[in-house]
């Protein structure tokens, strides 16, 4: 068994215990010694955040071999289209790549946590949501694909990773859950050490 801490990161909030610019850290809102961050959350972005005491856990959550899904909702800056929401579900050219939503959506306005500092609103430009969800995890990568369709991401709270919701965590809250690790396979001709 591993134990994992849900943890919903304020916005401009590192993903890591210390910083050397006195910007804030994990460390502000959680005393745990042995966590560790699975995976990081932008300094801008808000939301999910798993931390956990347990390697392999850490490593079956971070890495890009797993294909883990994760959840976004993002305030974007326009009306995002029908056209908008099949070139995310399509794919986009990155810098780096093509990138693809797994599902994307125009959603009402979430029931979230009033943002501090709030964001940038123009009076002539209307904001909208978008439920999107990826099984990548590349720097930036939801606010580099909603303005390659004309989008500019204005917040981005992660929701969702694999099973784990964020549900009614405040900003700065978390909660400890337990997770049943599977057990290693064995391989074939592999006998148990007796003890």
């Amino acid at each position: 068994m591993a134990r994992i801490i849900l943890f919903n990161k304020p916005f401009q909030v590192l993903s890591q215990f210390t910083d050397d610019q006195g910007r804030g850290t994990l460390a502000d809102y959680l005393k745990r010694p042995g966590f560790y961050p699975a995976g990081r959350l932008d300094y801008d972005s808000e939301g999910l955040l798993l931390l956990t005491d347990e390697g392999a856990l850490k490593h079956r959550i971070s890495h890009p071999k797993h294909k883990l899904r994760k959840r976004y909702w993002v305030q974007v800056e326009g009306a995002p289209d029908p056209g908008a929401i099949k070139k995310l579900l399509n794919g986009v050219a990155l810098k780096d790549g093509p990138a693809r939503a797994l599902s994307a959506e125009h959603i009402p306005e979430p029931k979230v946590w009033h943002r501090h500092p709030p964001i940038r609103e123009r009076q002539n430009q209307a904001t909208h949501w978008i439920s999107m969800e990826i099984d990548e995890g590349r720097n930036r990568q939801v606010r580099r694909m909603t303005a390659a369709v004309g989008l500019p991401t204005l917040r981005l709270i992660r929701a969702a990773i694999g099973p784990w919701e964020l549900d009614l965590l405040k900003p700065g809250q978390w909660r400890e859950d337990i997770v049943n690790l599977p057990k290693p396979k064995q391989r074939p001709g592999q006998s148990q050490r007796r003890r």
